[in-house]
């Protein structure tokens, strides 16, 4: 299993990347001993639609998650049903689309379309059940109610390990935008990887029920025994060494900072 990163600023796309999108891959081969990749893409902001194109295939994504309905997560959805419904090549085929709930009407939002307009040739939509597992190829893909000012959930992705001699499977959790709750624990339990979040900085923000800062994704990462923790969804405005040294004091393990087109192999 392989994280790539298309977007990760925070809130907006910035000067040097998209907003919030990130591609999830397992390589596997199939009875026939054909070889395919099973992709997840987990949200897909402002700037990610373009970018994404050059990292897979449309026809070739076999579902999107999106976290939650703030345009920085969701925007580039439209995009994505434009490709599919119109490509010179002729329509592809109904994408799973797993979302909260009201992501249809989201959508038509955002497209500013008329009631004709009903997506349902280029979507096929499905909302998150937590405690009920969705099976995607050699993937299984959980959702965790999260703590935002709208319905938001994080995602946990359990796949095979692509490393040699490595454990038979491994787990990647995705905060989504999150402060601390009760579901972030469980979510990012053992997991290889936590791609968290962490749009506020100690000291700046004091609001609460929005975002996580550096220190409280690394007390995440460090209450989950977390093996690696990736920090990301973090804003122009901000300086991602002060939220990778925040981190730092939690956290324990290795930390990165996500940046687009960075890969990670578990």
């Amino acid at each position: 299993m392989r994280l790539t990163v298309i977007g990760c600023s925070g809130s907006m796309s910035g000067p040097t990347s998209p907003a919030s999108c990130y591609l999830v891959q397992a390589d596997t081969v199939d009875a026939a001993g054909q070889a395919r990749t099973t992709s997840v893409v987990l949200d897909l902001g402002p700037g990610a639609m373009g970018k994404l194109l050059g990292h897979v295939r449309p026809a070739e994504i076999d579902l999107l998650a999106v976290s939650h309905l703030h345009a920085d997560h969701v925007a580039d959805l439209v995009g994505m049903q434009v490709y599919r419904k119109w490509h010179p090549d002729g329509p592809l085929p109904p994408l799973s689309v797993l979302g909260p709930t009201g992501t249809l009407e989201r959508l038509r939002a955002i497209d500013g379309g008329d009631d004709g307009e009903c997506y349902e040739r280029e979507f096929r939509f499905a909302e998150h059940a937590p405690g009920r597992p969705v099976r995607v190829g050699p993937l299984t893909v959980e959702s965790f109610p999260v703590n935002h000012p709208v319905e938001a959930y994080g995602v946990r992705i359990t796949g095979p390990s692509s490393l040699p001699g490595g454990p038979a499977e491994v787990t990647l959790a995705y905060t989504g935008d999150t402060d601390w709750c009760d579901g972030l624990v469980p979510l990012a339990h053992d997991a290889d990887l936590l791609l968290s979040e962490a749009a506020f900085q100690e000291g700046r923000e004091s609001v609460r029920g929005v975002h996580l800062t550096g220190r409280r994704a690394g007390e995440l990462a460090t209450a989950s025994e977390t093996r690696r923790l990736v920090l990301t969804h973090i804003q122009p405005w901000t300086a991602p060494e002060v939220i990778r040294a925040e981190a730092a004091g939690a956290y324990g393990g290795p930390i990165d900072v996500a940046a687009p087109d960075a890969t990670w192999t578990l």
